[in-house]
């Protein structure tokens, strides 16, 4: 099915969100107790997967806090951003870039948590990850020179891995713009789409994250067709967020299922995101990014 498809509903959903459940800037001197909690996650390209990955999550939450909990994946990091700003969305799981976006636009934004993944082919285990810059392993293109004025696919504008390292610390490795270094520039939308865009021929590179291509390239046959030309400094993993205008009882409750309770609902959701522990998260550990932001 079209990905495009797939957005559709999610993103009418998310719409509807926005007009029915913003609340206005004067209840600021309350704290939110929302009847319904709406999570929402950046898209890594393959919708019902997003979703199925944090449905054991979503049981834990509505277990705990005795209230309906909603899951949307727009199709797009801004519009995650966009909805957690605004009031609609709750609870988020954001990339760096798009976290540090959001606490600029409100600095009630809190990230808490985010998790420790398994060592892959593409990175050690641990809570950090990279931008690599891959391309075809029969293109002929071994280093970053011969890449130089080919095609390149990036993430979205506010991918950490897909777009903001590459535009500030390759660009300064190579002294010039992505948009004067390579010969044609063009957004996918998600990780596993430049992949594909890069199998398929439409782009010669493409800049994704290291976790994000153990996910979507794990199979022996996909990982030899890849070759990774270059590949950045460690940045700190996606963080999950809340609005810091939720009550504190409610903060308290959400931050135990992911840091301080046990079960099987959590070593699913961490088994789907080939993570290990959740580990607790400040705003100083994306500080990092900011600098780059």
């Amino acid at each position: 099915m079209n990905a495009s498809r797939l957005y559709r509903p999610v993103t009418a959903l998310l719409s509807l969100a926005l007009l029915a459940f913003q609340a206005p800037a004067a209840r600021a001197a309350d704290c939110e107790s929302p009847s319904v909690l709406r999570i929402s996650i950046i898209p890594a390209g393959d919708v019902k997967k997003d979703l199925a990955q944090h449905q054991p999550l979503l049981e834990e939450l509505r277990s705990v806090l005795g209230i309906p909990v909603e899951i949307y994946v727009p199709p797009s990091y801004g519009a995650v951003v966009e909805g957690l700003v605004s009031g609609a969305v709750h609870l988020a799981r954001l990339g760096p870039a798009s976290y540090v976006a959001a606490k600029k636009a409100d600095p009630q934004v809190t990230a808490f948590a985010s998790y420790v993944h398994k060592a892959n082919a593409y990175q050690e285990a641990g809570s950090s990850y990279y931008s690599l810059l891959i391309v075809r392993a029969d293109s002929g293109i071994k280093d970053i020179e011969a890449v130089r004025g080919k095609r390149l696919a990036l993430v979205d504008p506010q991918s950490t891995s897909g777009s903001l390292i590459p535009r500030h610390i390759f660009a300064k490795q190579v002294g010039r713009s992505l948009e004067t270094y390579f010969g044609q520039l063009g957004y996918t939308g998600s990780h596993v789409q430049s992949l594909k865009r890069v199998l398929g021929g439409q782009a010669d590179a493409a800049f994704v994250g290291s976790a994000n291509l153990a996910a979507a390239a794990s199979d022996p046959a996909t990982m030899q067709k890849i070759r990774v030309i270059w590949r950045s400094q460690a940045f700190p993993h996606d963080p999950f967020v809340y609005r810091g205008q939720l009550c504190s009882g409610l903060k308290d409750k959400i931050r135990s299922v992911f840091l301080k309770r046990e079960g099987a609902a959590k070593a699913a959701t961490l088994k789907n995101l080939d993570g290990v522990q959740f580990v607790p998260v400040s705003d100083q550990d994306y500080q990092p990014v900011r600098e780059i932001y």
